[in-house]
């Protein structure tokens, strides 16, 4: 799975994982199955209020159905922020190589190359980019200086994997409350542990040392080593135990 490291303006590196083919693939097939709707419906309520064939039903068509039809990418991204319904319902989002929200240049510029990404092409242009580059950008993300990111990253490596913990008998932990919490909230603890050890710059202490708060309040823990790390660790070291 191809990643990709984002620097917020707080100077924090976020890595996201990146939208491969497949997930793009499938959220356009949900929007034209949105779209095929879209259309048989108006075309419906059209003719509610026009005869098909009258100047009133060309107007109707032309003034409305198609600006949305045709629009529909561009008016779904800006106005859901890089979403559109097969965005939103795979789970992926539009963002800027700067971990911002593209500006409506940005999303006017993706939406016009789709035409030569997606349609002209007849979707090869874009397949053999988003599976050639380096970010998975079709050339619609490479001159608008766009990704598209998964909004959650698929779990394929468990909290088994990482700690080599063989059983509770060589093991005696120390927070039994750490089963409050699921195995996505730990993924994400050992995550922040992993992104602060690689960048230990004052925004990552800051925000490790707001998730040991929040996790002692959480938990009702009362006294926690002065280590973060170390308190950390424990915490995931006392969750492979508990919960295998």
């Amino acid at each position: 799975m191809k990643t990709i490291e984002i620097n917020t303006t707080q100077n924090v590196t976020i890595q996201y994982e990146l939208a491969n083919l497949r997930d793009r693939g499938v959220a356009l097939f949900i929007d034209l199955i949105v779209l095929s709707a879209f259309l048989g419906l108006s075309q419906i309520l059209v003719t509610l209020f026009a005869p098909f064939g009258s100047d009133l039903y060309y107007i109707l068509n032309l003034f409305f159905v198609a600006p949305f039809f045709v629009g529909y990418a561009l008016i779904w991204e800006i106005y859901f922020h890089g979403q559109t319904i097969g965005k939103k319902a795979v789970g992926i989002k539009v963002v800027k190589l700067n971990g911002k929200l593209p500006t409506l240049s940005d999303y006017f510029l993706r939406w016009t190359f789709r035409l030569i990404d997606i349609y002209f092409s007849v979707f090869s242009m874009g397949s053999i980019l988003i599976s050639s580059s380096e970010k998975s950008q079709r050339l619609g993300d490479i001159l608008a200086g766009t990704v598209v990111i998964r909004m959650k990253p698929n779990m394929t490596i468990k909290l088994d994997d990482i700690l080599k913990i063989h059983s509770v008998q060589n093991y005696q932990p120390i927070y039994p409350e750490v089963t409050r919490l699921s195995e996505d909230d730990m993924l994400l603890v050992k995550s922040m542990v992993s992104r602060y050890r690689t960048y230990s710059n004052p925004a990552h202490k800051k925000a490790l040392n707001e998730m040991v708060l929040k996790l002692k309040e959480q938990l009702m823990i009362g006294e926690i080593p002065k280590d973060n790390i170390e308190f950390l660790n424990t915490l995931i070291n006392d969750y492979v135990v508990l919960t295998r």
